[in-house]
């Protein structure tokens, strides 16, 4: 073994032994018993905000029963409360954003003033009321200026509103389906996968303030519901130095909840649609200015489950239950307790394709998550905030129970992601600055059962013929004997897969290992204002223990200067990151590798173990407003990366391994038009642009992929759009959603040019509508020859010899698919909170046959789902 890694002291043959972890479960406690004995127990709202105030009159005398309101035009967030007796209110749980301030009293005039929510720390608001008829000093800034954000990371916001509009028909998937539908930077894979600017999966979730790195697609683990959820930042520009592990794209997200509700709310709402699909969702909140409790409980049931490698679903049955439950206390004036509670399940048929129209494999997914937290306000200038959590997702693969049922092989798999850790900073304001200091600790168990066998003779052949067909008997293991029998030896064989070659009398392969990776990290980071300039400076610092060792320090920086004349905000950043390997399957991944199993079973190439990767990112962007009834954001990109990762696929299966490739270069453009509500009609535009270019050697893997020279990996995507358009009629009345999604096409990495489709099945070329010369492949005649013009209907196809995988790969053919959702939220125009709701929506209105990819190395095949209908009934109160 190479004596420059760092695998040989846990590797024993094909496992890794299990190392101590004492040290960090000491340290790990001791920092989560030491924190909260500063103050007394408390929570923490994660990334979300707090206004308090106090109202009185001109000569300082205390008003009661005020109305406060506070409501951003862009998302349409909004919130009320009244002040108490003694004058004072408080707004909690408001997502990161500019808000427009009201404050109402009968006999008093009206105040307003701009207020930006851009931490958790409370902001002050005090508000003297004029006598009505006098006159009144309004702090309202320029017109257009509480639409924009002095913030040196371009992002995207999304609130509760524009969630449950967008039409949607994806199990389990409402989550990844509305941040692909939200910000251009995100090009659409199957199965919930998106690809980030650029990057497959490179995406942190930070729920309430819990870090959650690992995917959070339905065949990863089950993700948390849309029902739960209140407001979304999505973070694609530099990150601040809080963030590591995966940092293409920060998914901050607030949860619902029941604190300072002071009423029971909630809704049960049912669905029923296409393909056997039936939706049900129960959600109830309550509390006051001193509790509040939020409980989620949502289960779904679809004959197309996932995405299949049919247009056609073809044992696709699947089913999802989630439980999430948000409780919160405020103990103190200056203290606030939280926990979230989650669970859910998966279980899943794996879809077949024709050619495997006899395989019965299945897959189930379990998760559960426990994450309290704590927050603390010292002041009106320091606040303490600790979030510890555990959590674990457990993926279990099962094979036909006839093994030759699959083809051309037979696997299963157990694996499991435990983690637990504790997030925790302090953020002081000084004058012009607020600065945060934190630390980031966490451990993840990680345990992999895996096992497989060949149950296709002509998967591995030891010999082939002179048309390079599979031949010869089963007899024949060495090729040595091929030419006695007048055939050649197959130059593509892998020696060390014929030992598992179920049809040659082989056994299966088994894997079984365990490891944990310990995580620490500690970052500062300062935001000033200067003016019109806005500095964001911080660095991090991270200590990788796992598979290998290895640290890196990241500088970030970032600049925003707001041009108040014109409504304009201009912004720089440059972000240095630490980007970690993904836990799923890193352990038989790394065994893959030069001095990992026995003669390099699966052929990978990796001569190391996968180390984390170093990246260079820069951002340019700005912000326009336009007037007050429209803003726009747009923003550059260009991010360098040693060491970058992706994912390659078991054949069609849902089982994927991490791999690293070399280098790679990404840069591309995100951009997001977005009107106020102008009288009941509201839009948005999102589009995205990225070129990923990748380096070779690739590490890792089960199967060895290595393109001779640089090539667009399958996240390049030339151009990728959407737009919204919504329009409700005032009192929650009547409403109308339509969204067309444009997609240029991914690059297909499975069938590069004409001569590879010459090799595909004939349900494979048929399903992509391949032809020569006008004569088209049917499923009961395959094309094995093209002396003229190849072409598909689904891919661009090069012609064969014209295919360069940096400048002309293969790309899906572009895409323009339209949904449309309509209802009411009243129907039956019923004052108070009491109503009917009622709604129907069309998914992929043409019914647009195409495909997410074909036989891609690192996805597999994936159509598009076909037209579905689904009606809505329900009650909300």
């Amino acid at each position: 073994m190479n004596s420059c890694t760092a695998i040989p002291s846990t590797l024993k043959g094909s496992h890794f032994s299990k190392p101590k972890h004492g040290r960090f479960a000491a340290s790990l406690l001791a920092v989560i018993m030491l924190l909260p004995a500063l103050t007394a127990w408390s929570q923490s709202l994660g990334n979300a905000g707090t206004i308090r105030g106090s109202v009185t009159d001109q000569t300082g005398a205390i008003v009661a029963g005020a109305r406060v309101t506070v409501r951003n035009p862009i998302t349409g967030y909004s919130q009320e409360t009244a002040s108490g007796p003694d004058g004072a209110f408080q707004l909690s749980n408001l997502p990161p954003n500019p808000y427009h301030l009201e404050i109402k009293v009968e006999g008093f005039a009206p105040f307003s003033q701009d207020v930006s929510i851009r931490s958790a720390l409370p902001v002050q608001v005090t508000a003297k009321l004029e006598v009505a008829g006098s006159s009144t000093t309004v702090q309202v800034e320029a017109a257009g200026a509480d639409l924009i954000e002095v913030d040196p990371s371009a992002h995207t916001d999304v609130n509760r509103n524009q969630l449950e509009k967008l039409p949607s028909a994806d199990p389990a998937g409402g989550l990844s389906r509305a941040i692909t539908y939200s910000t251009g930077g995100v090009a659409a894979d199957a199965n919930g996968f998106f690809h980030p600017l650029g990057d497959h999966a490179q995406v942190s979730f930070v729920i309430d303030g819990q870090p959650i790195s690992d995917q959070q697609s339905k065949v990863f683990s089950t993700q948390l519901p849309v029902s739960a959820v209140q407001s979304m930042e999505l973070d694609t520009g530099s990150s601040n130095a809080e963030f590591g592990d995966k940092t293409s794209l920060v998914a901050q997200i607030t949860t619902r909840s029941g604190l300072g509700a002071k009423h029971m709310f909630g809704n049960v709402d049912s669905s029923f649609g296409s393909f056997g699909t039936a939706v049900g969702s129960i959600g109830f909140g309550l509390g006051n200015d001193g509790m509040g409790n939020f409980l989620a409980i949502d289960g779904s049931r679809s004959g197309r489950f996932l995405d299949t490698p049919e247009f056609r679903p073809l044992h696709d049955i699947g089913n999802n239950q989630t439980v999430f439950d948000r409780a919160d206390f405020q103990l103190s004036p200056n203290d606030i307790f939280h926990l979230n509670l989650f669970a859910a399940r998966n279980w899943i048929q794996i879809p077949n394709s024709l050619d495997q129209i006899g395989q019965d494999q299945r897959q189930k997914v379990v998760t559960w998550s426990v994450a309290p937290g704590y927050q603390h306000t010292f002041n009106a200038n320091t606040l303490l905030t600790i979030n510890p959590y555990v959590r674990k997702d457990q993926f279990e693969y099962f094979p036909s129970g006839n093994v030759f049922a699959d083809t051309p092989i037979s696997s299963g798999q157990n694996r499991h992601l435990f983690n637990y850790g504790v997030k925790s900073d302090v953020s002081h304001q000084m004058h012009r600055q607020t600065l945060k200091v934190g630390i980031d600790l966490k451990q993840t168990r990680l345990f992999e059962e895996f096992h497989f066998g060949i149950t296709d003779p002509g998967f591995n052949a030891i010999c082939v013929d002179a048309a390079g067909n599979p031949a010869g008997p089963a007899a024949v293991l060495n090729p040595a004997g091929c030419a006695a029998l007048g055939f050649t030896a197959n130059p593509g064989l892998l020696p060390g897969l014929t030992p598992f070659d179920l049809t040659r009398g082989g056994s299966q392969f088994q894997f079984r290992s365990r490891h944990n990776i310990n995580q620490y990290a500690v970052y500062a980071q300062d935001s000033i204002s200067a003016g019109n300039f806005v500095f964001n400076v911080g660095l991090r610092g991270d200590l990788y223990r796992g598979l290998v060792a290895a640290s890196g320090l990241e500088p970030r920086a970032g600049v925003a200067y707001n041009v108040k004349k014109t409504g304009t905000v201009l912004r720089a950043a440059f972000s240095r990151t630490f980007e970690t390997p993904f836990n799923e399957n890193l352990l038989l991944s790394n065994a893959t590798g030069s001095g990992g199993l026995a003669k390099n079973v699966f052929g990978a190439s990796g001569v190391s173990p996968l180390e984390p990767g170093r990246r260079n990112q820069f951002n340019v962007g700005l912000q326009q407003s336009i007037s007050r009834w429209a803003i726009v954001d747009l923003d550059y990109f260009w991010k360098y990366t040693r060491n970058a990762y992706d994912f390659s696929t078991l054949l069609n299966s849902t089982i994927t391994f991490p791999i690293a490739w070399n280098k790679s270069k990404l840069d591309g453009f995100t951009g997001r038009v977005s009107s106020t509500n102008l009288k009941g009609f509201q839009a948005y535009w999102t589009f995205g642009h990225t070129r990923a270019r990748y380096f070779p050697p690739e590490s890792g893997g089960l199967i060895s992929v290595q393109p001779p020279g640089p090539f667009r990996i399958d996240h390049d995507q030339v151009l990728q759009s959407t737009v919204n358009l919504r329009y409700q009629r005032p009192k929650n009345a009547e409403w109308i959603d339509l969204s067309w999604r444009y997609d240029s096409g991914l690059v297909v990495s499975g069938v590069p040019d004409v001569a590879a489709a010459l090799n595909l099945t004939a349900a494979q070329q048929a399903a992509i509508g391949f032809s020569c010369d006008g004569r088209a492949a049917t499923l009961a005649n395959a094309i094995t020859s093209c002396n003229g013009v190849g072409r598909s209907t689904l891919l661009t196809l090069p012609q064969t010899g014209t295919e360069d995988n940096d400048h002309n790969p293969d790309r899906v053919k572009p895409r323009n698919v339209f949904d449309v959702g309509f209802g009411t939220d009243n129907l039956f125009h019923r004052e108070g909170r009491k109503r009917w709701v009622a709604s129907a929506q069309i998914v992929n209105v043409t019914n647009k046959v195409a495909v997410y990819n074909f036989l891609s190395t690192f996805s597999g095949t994936h159509f598009l789902q076909p037209r579905s209908v689904t009606g809505r009934l329900g009650f909300t109160f």
